[in-house]
């Protein structure tokens, strides 16, 4: 599990003389937040380095507060994986832009170099979603490596870093069998393996190189397909299926019964990218900024992708590469295909914008900032002098930045004035009755988000972990989630006390559940899965037929001799029924 993170925190604060000052509470709090302050200025430097001038980052940053919306969660949810995680993956996209740069020194590319591989292990170690992040950078890398774009040895050692860093966190996370059998290690495997049997890979003429990148391509999708097999099969590995089930159903390679795809098909963030996302970021200039700049760079990379396939075998990679990068930077082409790869990402599944707006903002500013965009726009309408690029890449950020302060700035102090407090008084009353009712030994099933809580405020046992990243953990709660569905009571009993379970709770937010539209509430999901028709009017599947038994859920409200032989209600209030198994001989 991905909690280094509060281990390590736990750790620094029984050992540092800080616990008559600050709570542990606020240190995590304050932790996190100041994480965030490290991304702002990861996002800052990006910007700056590749425009060459700090107002660039101080666009960036200005956006990215002003965007928080969509471009965090941090401010109302505050633990999320990913708020520990994407400061470091933006302090590795500060570090790659960097190393990027030609004719750096020794000294300074090697601790480059260090920190890239420091914040793409912390990335990997604070974040259960590293190995799909790091597979679309290590095709961002390969597409540019492809097309000529960038130093072929830096990029190698890129993805050296990767595998390194990754293989790490599998071993810290006691072998992880999910990272090992990861497409990102497979494909890095894999185009290490291929540039080491296509050596001339960048030599020849356009049809040459076409045909020398066709067969390159197709060695590594092969080898990519073959490793992750072969690891998958020597180990036994079967952690993530569920993704892979989830991908094909959700771009219509066919439908599925699989609850465990079905759960994650049904939550809005791993739906499509909500048009209004694009009218919030209009609101602010962000997107039609990032949209005027996007377009000219891109332009520009596909002339130099084709300039660098079509140049002579007599051309030296060296004069090549420097030919790429008066035209076009390697870092701005790693920051272009960055941000296009990480686009679709978020087009696709909402939950990843965040990887996408908050690199929006720095190729926004970048681009404003530019000498190449301004160049290349103003040489397309025959205006372009020295004088005019340097005024109007000065002159437009400074006045979007006053714009945007005069807009923006009056409802920032508004929020950061006003005081909230959270408010859930049937969950406090819960777990102030476990804490009071129940011995410290007590197993409790639920749902995954309520056990959550009753582990963190209780310290009860739970007999279901919210973990999804592990097959028999997946399982597990499966099972535990038949209180909702049209089972037997003597089955429900059976199956909870198997995993031991002396109290379940159940939730009449779930079992009553509303905010999704029939077909995606739970116990629908549960219906389909067990091959039972659906509750309420509309189509079913074909094949599933009704159970025998009414929904566990609803019936045992009722205080019916059947239930009762086996579940005596000990507590209830609007929101929760808290019922202790009886224990049967």
């Amino acid at each position: 599990m991905n909690v280094y993170q509060e281990v390590v925190l736990s750790i620094l604060y029984k050992i540092l003389p800080i616990q008559q000052y600050v709570e542990p509470v606020y240190l995590y709090i304050y932790t996190l937040f100041g994480l965030q302050a490290v991304y702002v200025i990861a996002l800052y430097i990006t910007s700056w380095l590749l425009s060459g001038t700090w107002l660039s980052g101080l666009l960036a940053a200005f956006w990215y507060i002003i965007n928080r919306i969509d471009t965090t969660r941090v401010e109302f949810t505050i633990p999320l994986r990913e708020n520990w995680a994407l400061p470091f993956f933006a302090v590795q996209i500060a570090a790659i832009t960097y190393l990027l740069r030609p004719h750096l020194r020794p000294l300074h590319e090697r601790l480059t170099l260090l920190t890239v591989f420091l914040s793409t292990f912390l990335f990997s170690l604070t974040w259960q979603f590293n190995q799909f992040m790091m597979l679309i950078q290590a095709l961002v890398l390969f597409i540019l490596d492809s097309l000529d774009m960038l130093p072929t040895a830096k990029v190698m050692m890129l993805y050296i870093i990767q595998v390194t860093g990754l293989l790490l966190v599998c071993i810290l996370q006691f072998f992880n069998s999910m990272i090992l059998g990861s497409l990102a290690i497979s494909f890095n495997v894999s185009v290490l393996l291929a540039r080491t049997i296509q050596r001339n890979l960048k030599t020849g003429g356009l049809l040459n190189r076409l045909g020398k990148l066709f067969l390159h391509v197709l060695l590594v999708l092969c080898l990519t397909l073959l490793v992750n097999n072969f690891i998958k099969k020597i180990l036994n590995l079967e952690s993530d299926e569920h993704i892979f089930k989830f991908l094909k159903a959700k771009f219509g390679f066919g439908s599925t019964r699989d609850f465990d795809a079905n759960l994650y098909l049904c939550e809005e963030a791993f739906g499509l990218l909500p048009l209004n996302t694009f009218s919030r970021l209009s609101d602010t200039f962000l997107f039609y900024a990032y949209i005027f700049v996007l377009f000219p760079i891109m332009i520009t990379a596909a002339v130099v992708a084709f300039q660098n396939l079509s140049g002579s075998a007599n051309v030296q990679p060296i004069d090549k590469m420097e030919k790429c990068t008066i035209a076009l930077k390697p870092g701005a082409a790693y920051n272009l295909i960055h941000t296009v790869l990480f686009g679709c990402l978020a087009l696709s599944t909402m939950r990843m914008k965040y990887l996408w707006t908050s690199h929006m903002c720095v190729f926004a500013s970048f681009g404003l900032c530019s000498t190449e965009v301004w160049g290349f726009i103003l040489k397309s309408v025959h205006l372009n002098t020295p004088q005019r690029i340097c005024v109007i890449k000065y002159l437009v950020p400074i006045a979007t930045l006053l714009y945007l302060s005069h807009k923006f700035w009056p409802g920032m102090m508004d929020e950061l004035s006003e005081l909230r407090e959270f408010y859930d008084p049937d969950t406090v009353e819960l777990m102030n009755w476990i804490k009071s009712n129940t011995p410290k030994t007590a197993a409790f099933a639920g749902s995954m988000q309520l056990l959550a809580g009753v582990k963190l405020c209780t310290g009860r046992i739970l007999t279901n972990h919210p973990h999804y990243e592990d097959k028999s953990l997946r399982e597990r709660t499966k099972q535990v989630y038949q209180i909702y569905a049209k089972r037997s009571p003597e089955e429900v009993y059976r199956t909870l006390r198997s995993f031991g379970t002396d109290y379940v709770i159940l939730e009449d937010s779930i079992c009553y559940e509303r905010r999704h539209s029939r077909g995606c509430r739970l116990r629908d999901l549960l219906d389909i899965a067990n091959g039972h028709i659906m509750d309420g009017v509309g189509d079913n599947e074909p094949n599933l037929k009704p159970s025998a038994y009414p929904r566990f859920c609803e019936e045992i409200k009722k205080n019916l001799p059947a239930y009762t032989l086996y579940f005596t209600r000990v507590f209830q209030n609007k929101t929760f029924h808290v019922y202790k198994l009886t224990k049967h001989k």
